[in-house]
C-alpha cells in the first residue's frame, strides 16, 4: 500500500467508509471527476502541488505528497492522454454527484456529498490557498460551495 495513509485515513473517517482501500478508490473517482471539469494547466498545477518535491531525497512527509498527486493523476493511459487534448467538460451539480454515486460503488447508506466532503476536507489540507481558490473556480455552484465548506 502506498505511503499516503495518513491522507486515506482522513477520507476513510470523515467518508464514513469501511477501509483504506474504499477511500483510495472514491479519491480517484473524485479526482477524476474534478479533473474533467478543469482546464490542462490548472489540472497540471495541483498535481504539481499535491506533489511538492524539489528533486531532493524525499522526507517521508515527501513521499507521501507524491503518493497523494499519484492518486490526482488517471492511472488509464487513454483516457489520461485524452483528457490532455480535450477541452474541460461542463457539467452541473447534479452530474457530477450522479457520477460518484454510479462510478464509486459507495458502501450502502455513504452518500456521495458525505465522501466528496471528506477528500475535499482531505485535499485542501494538501494544496496552498491559491490552488484551493483555483479549483473552486472550476466546480459547480452547490459543488463549488460544498469545496468551500469543507
Amino acid at each position: 500500500m502506498p505511503d499516503n495513509t495518513v491522507f486515506l485515513e482522513k477520507v476513510q473517517k470523515q467518508g464514513q467508509l469501511e477501509d483504506i482501500y474504499d477511500a483510495r478508490d472514491v479519491t480517484e473517482v473524485v479526482f477524476r471527476t474534478m479533473r474533467d471539469l478543469m482546464n490542462t494547466d490548472a489540472s497540471d498545477r495541483v498535481e504539481s502541488e499535491l506533489r511538492q518535491n524539489d528533486g531532493s531525497v524525499p522526507t517521508p512527509a515527501e513521499e507521501q505528497q507524491k503518493e497523494i498527486a499519484d492518486l490526482w493523476k488517471d492511472t488509464n493511459p487513454i483516457v489520461s492522454f485524452l483528457s490532455r487534448i480535450r477541452p474541460p467538460l461542463n457539467f452541473d451539480a447534479d452530474t457530477f454527484l450522479f457520477r460518484i454515486r454510479q462510478e464509486a460503488s459507495l458502501p450502502k447508506g455513504v452518500s456521495p456529498e458525505t465522501v466528496v466532503k471528506a477528500i475535499f476536507s482531505a485535499t485542501k489540507d494538501e494544496l496552498s490557498e491559491e490552488r484551493v481558490k483555483e479549483v473552486a473556480e472550476f466546480l459547480p455552484s452547490k459543488i463549488k460551495q460544498m469545496w468551500q465548506q469543507a
